[in-house]
């Protein structure tokens, strides 16, 4: 399974509620096993730069792959990019035979 999370900060506050529905279209492309769109807490008593947070679950690179590919997804990144500023994203590997993985030495 592939977790795929982008996270977004707003170039202007008042976008946010926008910004996030533009970002809900990408709930009905049928490819995710998962699909969330958030608004940041900002309870991190270190960085709250964040606004938005996108988190979804795949089967396989091909459904993430046919995820971007999808209509909606290309309506949702015309919708949004002129509102954001910042956006990072990071995708990774969980095995689900392991019920807790971790990189901690």
């Amino acid at each position: 399974m592939i977790r795929h999370i982008v996270f977004f900060s707003a170039k202007d506050k008042a976008h946010i509620d926008q910004i996030i529905e533009g970002l809900s279209r990408l709930t009905a492309i049928p490819h995710a096993r998962r699909l969330e769109v958030a608004r940041n807490r900002k309870t991190d008593q270190l960085g709250n730069d964040i606004d938005i947070v996108v988190y979804g679950e795949f089967d396989s690179e091909m459904e993430l792959a046919a995820y971007k590919a999808h209509n909606l997804y290309q309506e949702a990144i015309k919708r949004v990019r002129p509102l954001r500023e910042l956006r990072f994203a990071a995708d990774y590997d969980v095995s689900l035979d392991t019920p807790f993985a971790s990189t901690a030495g």
